[in-house]
């Protein structure tokens, strides 16, 4: 049986993000090595993994290596650091599905790159990146970015329980 992960903003190739916030790595290439292990131990070839967006900066060789290396089928959501490439870019390093659009998970998830404005009446949940190691606070958010998760995808069942114990509280 197949499960369904998350994760977003890796940054792969972007140096200043290591400094921007303050990621564990003295450099790029260990930044990239540890990601992919971290990413891998999670995922295997079987699942679906959805990232919501800024995953490279690398040119498309490189960014093609690094997708080839990853466990899974792989979905993006663009983030505002992939719009500069077209669908198609993302589509020939090796991504399954890429989307311009933010998509509706199990008619309750809104899968976006950059968090969505929840009205609190709402019953839906946003998962979302793009603000890295800051955090909305409430029950309508759940950030995926890899500051959160120790750079290692979530899982949708760990997503689900979280929100239906925050409800319950």
């Amino acid at each position: 049986m197949s499960n369904t992960y998350f994760i977003s903003d890796h940054h792969f190739g972007h140096k200043s993000i290591i400094d921007f916030e303050d990621r564990p790595f003295a450099d790029v290439d260990e930044m990239t090595a540890t990601m992919i292990a971290k990413w891998n131990s999670a995922v295997s070839k079987e699942d679906k993994v959805f990232h919501l967006g800024d995953f490279s900066f690398l040119n498309k060789e490189r960014t093609e290596t690094i997708v080839s290396e990853l466990n899974g089928y792989k979905i993006l959501i663009l983030g505002n650091h992939d719009r500069g490439r077209s669908r198609e870019w993302w589509l020939d390093v090796g991504f399954d599905e890429v989307s311009e659009y933010p998509i509706i998970y199990k008619n309750f998830f809104f899968l976006s790159h950059e968090p969505m404005y929840m009205n609190k009446q709402m019953p839906y949940v946003n998962v979302h990146g793009h603000i890295h190691s800051q955090k909305y606070e409430g029950l309508h958010y759940y950030n995926v970015s890899v500051e959160h998760l120790d750079y290692t995808p979530v899982s949708f069942d760990q997503i689900r329980d979280t929100v239906l114990v925050n409800e319950e509280q």
